[in-house]
């Protein structure tokens, strides 16, 4: 399995496409599974199209363009909507699919709706290549911490789809105070390794197991 850890969904960027093109290949299919949307905002079909429809969908041009600079066609690209898919459709998207993606928002919900979907299996089963941007990324951790932030307001840890269980990482990395603390108190909570991916410029690859760093990565360490 093929997992990629992203900043944002500018995957077509100079420092990160030579790599990411040894894994994204032109026949791809891709299964964006569009779930970590807040509440407050998205309540209905109309308010999820805003975000993700092909026809107003406020990230729809940016996922489906950083795909096509690897070739990838749009028709070869799906969204699992989640007020208009059933269990058994999205189940049937993420099965026919060699790309998982899962975006950025809140990665509790997310791992909420997944399992209100009946998903987690389907997505465990997945031998492809799971990517994803911040709440996208972390998700793919069996275990993640958020540091303080808007949506977030006090510090915890949360469980995510187990893939990857030996490291911990920070996203949108700033060297601020709040992300410095919440990287020591994982450190010494946990005691493994947390990568902080600085924001917009740094990402993860693990390629069956071998870690590799992308762009601006900082490692914390014991």
């Amino acid at each position: 399995m093929i997992n990629i850890l992203l900043e944002g969904y500018d995957i077509d960027e100079g420092w990160l496409y030579d790599e990411l093109k040894k894994y994204i290949r032109p026949t791809h299919s891709v299964a964006v599974v569009a779930f970590s949307f807040r509440d407050n905002r998205v309540k209905s079909v109309e308010d999820w199209d805003l975000l993700y429809s092909k026809k107003n969908g406020r990230y729809y041009a940016g996922i489906v363009g950083g795909f096509a600079s690897y070739g990838i066609p749009e028709r070869n690209i799906s969204f699992v909507h989640y007020f208009a898919d059933t269990k058994k459709s999205a189940a049937e998207k993420i099965e026919k699919a060699d790309i998982v993606y899962f975006p950025g928002g809140l990665p509790d919900r997310m791992m909420e709706r997944i399992k209100e979907f009946d998903l987690y299996d389907t997505l465990m089963n997945h031998n492809g290549i799971v990517m994803g941007y911040s709440a996208g990324a972390v998700i793919q951790l069996a275990e993640y911490h958020l540091s303080p932030d808007d949506d977030y307001p006090e510090f915890r840890y949360y469980n995510g789809l187990p893939y990857l269980k030996d490291f911990y990482v920070e996203v949108h990395y700033e060297d601020t105070d709040i992300q410095n603390d919440a990287i020591r108190r994982v450190i010494a909570e946990r005691g493994k390794t947390v990568y902080a991916t600085a924001l917009g410029s740094g990402t993860i690859l693990v390629d069956n197991g071998r870690i590799k760093l992308i762009g601006d990565v900082k490692t914390f360490n014991k």
